[in-house]
C-alpha cells in the first residue's frame, strides 16, 4: 500500500468469449451472482456490493487460451476461494465446466469454463 489515495477503482472485469450470455448464465450460476444485462454481444453480472462488476463480451474469432500452455503463456485467470473443493468440482462441471488436465496439485482444482477459460478453485483456508 502507498500512502497517496488510489487513482481508480477496478469497476468491472470483462472476458471476451464466443458466446456471451451462455458464459454469464455459467458464471452467475457458479459465483450466485445476478445476470444485471444480456444481449447477444454482450453481457455483464453484478456481485455483492463493492464488488467488481464481470463482462462478457462476444467475439466471433474468440480463441480461448490453453490449458497448460507448453510456452507458458496465459491471459488471466480466476481463482475462487471455497470451503470444500470436491463439492464446487462437482458443481462446476454439472454447471458445464470440464476438469482440465493435469492438475497442479492437491490444494488447487484446474476447470475450465464452458467458453474455455481456465479457472482454479482453492481451499478457502489457503486465502487466510
Amino acid at each position: 500500500m502507498t500512502d497517496s489515495p488510489p487513482t481508480a477503482r477496478l469497476a468491472m472485469v470483462t472476458l471476451d468469449c464466443t458466446d456471451a450470455p451462455s458464459s454469464a448464465r455459467f458464471w452467475a450460476a457458479l459465483l450466485g451472482w445476478t445476470v444485471a444485462h444480456s444481449e447477444d454481444a454482450y453481457a455483464m453480472l453484478t456481485g455483492p456490493d463493492g464488488a467488481p462488476a464481470l463482462g462478457f463480451g462476444t467475439l466471433a474469432d474468440h480463441v480461448p487460451p490453453s490449458w497448460p500452455d507448453e510456452g507458458g503463456r496465459k491471459q488471466f485467470h480466476f481463482d475462487l476461494a471455497v470451503e470444500d473443493l470436491d463439492t464446487a468440482k462437482a458443481r462446476a462441471v454439472e454447471l458445464g465446466a470440464t476438469v482440465a488436465d493435469p492438475q497442479p496439485g492437491e490444494t488447487w482444482r484446474v476447470l475450465v469454463d464452458p467458453g474455455g477459460h481456465p479457472f482454479c478453485l482453492t481451499r478457502a483456508e489457503n486465502w487466510g
